[in-house]
């Protein structure tokens, strides 16, 4: 695996059957550098806390997923990004 840590851009439809469990849409697809990264399963969902003066915040989601190209990433979703801030981050992806 290599850690990336960028910002990509959200491409395609939302699969919109977690919202109901309280996870964000996660989309199909995202443009990161020169190339369209294609979500073909998503094979683990984890979720990263923050503690701020005694109390448990939501922060992130991470997808760890296979790709259509045989590749895995792991993606996540800043929940507290500022407004004009990148909200889904390339985390890893393997070689």
């Amino acid at each position: 695996m290599k850690f990336v840590s960028e910002a990509v851009v959200p491409q395609g439809e939302f699969d919109g059957s977690a919202v109901a469990d309280g996870e964000p849409a996660l989309p199909t697809a995202f443009a990161w550098r020169d190339e369209i990264l294609t979500v073909a399963a998503v094979r683990e969902k984890r979720r990263g806390v923050k503690d701020d003066r005694g109390e448990t915040y939501l922060k992130k989601h991470y997808y760890e997923v296979e790709l259509t190209d045989g590749r895995t990433a792991t993606f996540y979703m800043d929940r507290q990004a500022k407004p004009g801030r990148p909200r889904w981050w390339l985390y890893t992806i393997s070689a």
